[in-house]
């Protein structure tokens, strides 16, 4: 697809019709009202403020602007003690310049103070003064936010699984990042997930989304632009939370438009898959004994009854091809010991092995550890649930720093012998074993940050589902990763659906009834047809909540195993609808950032700094005509967001600033030799 073009002003894009101006307006804008002097240019912090009454809307956004990055004061209309909005709290003079503290405003709705009270006044004399847009994060249709009302060409009702389209100004101004058609969730047919009013605009308005008036004519509104008294307000008739994927997909647009695609923070969507145990086998579930022989609490578990699960050399001579259409790259999880065993147990050839060395530069690879040992506490079976070991003292038996050095380094050593690509400093332990486990294992292997330092290592896989939060392990960090709801213990869609069946059925239905006690699950209403319920539930279901942690900005890789990808194959239906979905949302100039365990883990490192010097208040940040200044402490890396042709102050002259992303340019970056902040010069 061709590239858009994009127009831009000198603080934002040119989006819709040509909006007048007053003088104070262009002295905002950086224009230079006639007559004016330098001084009179007012400096306008890069900071939101939001006025909260509790709304899930309101709520939606705030999320947003937190995890991009961008900083925000929030005003809590449910709190006696609050600050009163006035001229002083909003704007007041730095150094003789007049200064807008504020870039940008989210309210629930048009007027949250009430029409004429002295803070709404105050607020619109503000936004009419410095230029200031103002998002009404949710608002019914009528001629006070420049439509109609429903009874006039329009409708209001649930959206749930209607379509809607990003209209071509909103293509041309702040959604230019999306396709353009996407769907209201629709999760369940017993909720009503989105109310909306869909209207007609009025003069104006521009209509940036929109769908067809149901039981109507015509196309009426969604979101749009009021431009009206001097003022601009982006306008939202729908109620939204900040995790349904209608949402998501809009919440860019709604950023970039309130500050005029100049801000802190940035936002780019990333996808990445891990395979784990790759040479190695794994265990298959039995689905006559609902367990997985092997497993402590399989009842006559010895690891017989059932054949392991392997990939084989066809199964990945098909994972290269399907790498190569689709344009994507799974990370290689490996055990290289327990891929020797296999070999050694099956007359010392293994044409899997062959296969994959071959095909080496064609994957990323992430050490697993020689032989997939449990790395934590040595493991006492003799119970279900199993506990840690204890020496004659009483204390926890661990498994030692030489056993996992070891683990680390022979399947390490034997990467480098055969000329695999891989980083010393990534790596997964087996179930993520050596790191704490509730309830069994509440603290880290005392030996791990030494066996991880023996070994260079500096980003260790976590489970995201028990840590969702990257922390330190000795030098190392933990890079959180979500597991994906494809079984580790099985091969074919039947398999698959069978154990799907036993926890998320009923007792009554021959389910294990975990679903019934667990109040973070949900029972389902029937077992699923083993012939056909993998491709028309699960895998739709786990397609979309991946996708929701892509559009969502969240950089953490998804974890499966080898064995999804031998046999029934059972991933690749998942992973190509979660690309065919993103690739029909989103424009070619919004690609999905694919990115390697050690720079997933930099990027939460750096997200974690610049929030925690936010928390701190340690950063200033302003724009002054089409100058932004930047200063964070020393050694935070600053993510900054702006038009195209933005250009970096160096010591001496300039160099463009970052790189393209969703038709603006971003990067986290730091103030050059000899200078105490960063200094950006807009187009």
């Amino acid at each position: 697809m061709a590239h858009r073009a994009h127009r831009w002003n000198v603080l934002g894009r040119t989006r819709g019709p040509a909006v007048v101006l007053t003088a104070a307006g262009l002295l905002a804008l950086g224009l230079g009202a006639p007559g004016a002097s330098a001084a009179e240019t007012p400096r306008v912090d890069l900071r939101v403020l939001v006025v909260d009454n509790g709304d899930s809307s309101v709520g939606a956004i705030t999320a947003q602007l937190r995890s991009t990055g961008v900083p925000y004061t929030t005003v809590d209309l449910g709190d006696p003690g609050r600050p009163a909005v006035t001229e002083a709290f909003l704007s007041d003079t730095v150094n003789g310049r007049p200064r807008a503290k504020f870039q940008g405003v989210v309210l629930p709705n048009e007027a949250p103070f009430g029409a004429g009270s002295a803070e709404q006044t105050a607020l619109e004399a503000y936004e009419r003064t410095y230029g200031i847009p103002q998002v009404d994060a949710h608002t019914w249709a009528h001629p006070g936010v420049g439509l109609d009302y429903t009874s006039e060409g329009g409708w209001a009702g649930t959206l749930d699984g209607r379509e809607a389209t990003v209209t071509e100004a909103g293509r041309a101004g702040p959604f230019d990042y999306l396709e353009g058609a996407f769907t209201f969730e629709d999760n369940s047919p017993l909720t009503r997930e989105s109310y909306g009013y869909v209207a007609q605009p009025r003069a104006g308005f521009t209509s940036y989304v929109d769908l067809p008036v149901p039981a109507g004519q015509g196309r009426g509104s969604l979101v749009g632009e009021y431009a009206h008294d001097g003022r601009r307000e982006l306008v939202v008739t729908f109620a939204y939370n900040q995790h349904q994927q209608h949402f998501r997909l809009l919440a860019r647009g709604i950023v970039e438009w309130l500050t005029q695609g100049v801000h802190l923070g940035q936002s780019r969507n990333h996808f990445a898959v891990h395979v784990d145990d790759v040479f190695a086998p794994d265990s298959r579930w039995d689905t006559e004994r609902n367990c997985t022989p092997g497993d402590f609490d399989c009842a006559g578990g010895d690891g017989e009854g059932t054949a392991p699960i392997r990939m084989t050399a066809d199964d990945a001579r098909y994972a290269a091809q399907w790498q190569r259409e689709r344009g994507f790259t799974l990370d290689m999880v490996y055990n290289a010991g327990s891929g020797e065993e296999w070999k050694a147990e099956h007359g010392g050839t293994d044409a899997l092995t062959a296969r994959l060395l071959a095909d080496r530069s064609q994957y990323r690879w992430i050490n697993h550890t020689y032989t997939h040992p449990y790395l934590g506490c040595v493991q006492d079976t003799s119970t279900v649930p199993w506990s840690c070991a204890k020496n004659a003292d009483g204390s926890v038996k661990w498994t030692s720093r030489a056993e996992i050095a070891a683990q680390i380094r022979d399947n390490h050593d034997w990467a480098v012998a055969r000329g695999l690509p891989v980083d010393r400093t990534e790596l997964v332990t087996g179930e993520h074993s050596g790191l704490k486990s509730l309830p069994q294992q509440p603290v880290d292997n005392p030996h791990l940050a030494g066996a991880l330092a023996d070994n260079g290592v500096r980003w260790i896989a976590s489970d995201n589902s028990r840590e969702p939060g990257q922390r330190a392990v000795g030098a190392a960090l933990t890079v959180p990763r979500h597991p994906m709801n494809v079984y580790y213990n099985v091969g074919t869609e039947a398999e698959m659906t069978d154990e799907y069946n036993w926890i998320y059925t009923s007792r009554a239905d021959g389910g294990s009834g975990v679903c019934e006690t667990d109040p973070t699950s949900t029972c389902l209403p029937a077992p699923l047809d083993t012939a056909t319920g993998y491709d028309t539930h699960i895998a739709p279901q786990e397609a979309r909540t991946a996708l929701g942690h892509v559009v969502s900005g969240d950089p953490r890789p998804h974890y499966v195993h080898q064995s999804n990808l031998a046999e029934d194959r059972i991933l690749y239906p998942v992973l190509d609808k979660v690309l065919a979905d993103y690739a029909a949302l989103f424009a070619a100039n919004t690609p999905l950032e694919n990115l390697p365990q050690r720079a997933i883990g930099t990027e939460l490192q750096r997200r974690a700094a610049w929030q925690a010097a936010l928390d701190a208040n340690r950063v200033t940040a302003h724009r002054i005509g089409t100058t932004v200044t930047v200063t964070a402490p020393a050694g935070v890396r600053i993510p900054v967001t702006a038009p195209e042709g933005t250009r970096k102050q160096l010591l001496l002259g300039t160099a463009v600033f970052g790189t393209p992303y969703a038709g603006e340019r971003s990067a986290w970056t730091t103030p050059e030799a000899l200078q105490s902040s960063v200094t950006l010069k807009l187009p």
